[in-house]
């Protein structure tokens, strides 16, 4: 029997579609302009070196972040993506009790599951636009031992802005609490810089900042992120876990080149900022109720409970949120592509409204 498969981006999966009809991803939250032509340049160059093992403590693309990110390499971790350092980070620190906003990405309950830590649901509420409040920094309570945060959040896109995460950096910080703020979305937002938490890691030792080349650089096939720890002991601590060569010689090479583009992430908005326009518009125009979604995706309810199914049929592959804690069937989450994808997403979505019209009107 194949595992269940829960995030977006499965491809792999057969599925029958109708003679001539290619499928189009809309699942995975990636940047549409794709991997930038250095990164790639990178990835062919590094053939020759493929036959060594890859450098176990990630000197040279931890000195890079170093540069770009303002953060000493001794509070860096790298590893094999996002979702491998979720898994390290709890194994490092063995929680007992932790605390997760939901709807928010699955591998934080996932991991925490894994390592036998009771979590604590918080459920974000429709009515609020599943915008966190005042009640979720109460939630930070004594014996919590570990938060997670999700900023832009996965898949609301909702984002909070730097004195909601101050205030929560300081309730953890209070409360004895881990503050785990996952920013891998934060780049495709305008003017998202202004809400990290990176700046104020040396304030709040007790702050871990989640990142990532996956999604900005188009990289989730090689699979490379990292931690930004607000103390040196916890990342000596993370990095311990985990096998040894968690970032293979691709994945440091393309790293490397992409930390050398300048341009890319703001053409990267310029080019998310209309498009996702336009799917907004389009989603509002059939019907669907859209929220949050100020990053580079768009979650949505539409009364149409089927809509995953029927935009499959026409080639259109989205994530089906009906599997998020707190959501249910309807809740749906959309990739903003290139103008020609977004484009053949809404002819498919006012095809199937339409015949869905067509067949109301004659019954």
């Amino acid at each position: 029997m194949e595992p269940l498969l829960i995030h977006g981006g499965d491809v792999y999966t057969p599925r029958r579609l109708p003679k001539g009809v290619e499928l189009l991803d809309f699942s995975a939250n990636l940047n549409p302009l794709g991997m930038p032509e250095s990164v790639k340049a990178a990835l062919i160059a590094c053939a020759d070196h493929c036959d060594q093992y890859p450098d176990p403590l990630c000197r040279k693309l931890r000195a890079g972040l170093e540069a770009r990110e303002k953060v000493p390499a001794s509070r860096i971790v790298c590893g094999n993506g996002a979702a491998d350092l979720i898994y390290r980070l709890i194994w490092a620190i063995r929680p007992q009790r932790a605390l997760v906003a939901e709807p928010t990405f699955a591998e934080y309950e996932m991991a925490l599951g894994n390592a036998g830590c009771q979590v604590e649901r918080f459920f974000l509420r429709e009515e609020n636009g599943f915008v966190p409040d005042e009640a979720f920094l109460q939630a930070v309570e004594s014996g919590i031992q570990v938060v997670f945060f999700c900023n832009p959040n996965n898949p609301t896109g909702v984002m909070m802005g730097k004195d909601y995460l101050l205030k929560l950096a300081a309730r953890c910080q209070q409360a004895g609490a881990l503050l785990v703020v996952d920013e891998c979305f934060l780049d495709f937002v305008d003017g998202g810089e202004k809400a990290s938490l990176i700046p104020y890691l040396e304030q709040f030792p007790n702050t871990v900042v989640l990142k990532a080349f996956t999604k900005l650089y188009a990289m989730a096939g090689l699979r490379l992120g990292y931690l930004l720890c607000g103390n040196e002991a916890l990342a000596e601590q993370i990095s311990r876990t985990g096998q040894a060569w968690s970032v293979s010689v691709p994945a440091a090479a393309c790293g490397l080149a992409a930390l050398g583009e300048r341009d890319y992430p703001s053409k990267t908005r310029d080019a998310i900022r209309e498009e996702r326009a336009f799917l907004w518009q389009t989603l509002t125009q059939f019907g669907c109720r859209v929220y949050g979604s100020q990053a580079n995706y768009l979650f949505f309810y539409s009364s149409r409970q089927q809509l995953p199914e029927l935009l499959l049929k026409e080639g259109i592959l989205i994530r089906n949120c009906s599997n998020y804690p707190g959501l249910g069937a309807g809740w749906c989450r959309i990739a903003v592509r290139t103008s020609e994808e977004n484009r053949k997403f809404a002819a498919a979505l006012g095809k199937i409204i339409g015949e869905e019209s067509s067949w109301q009107n004659l019954s």
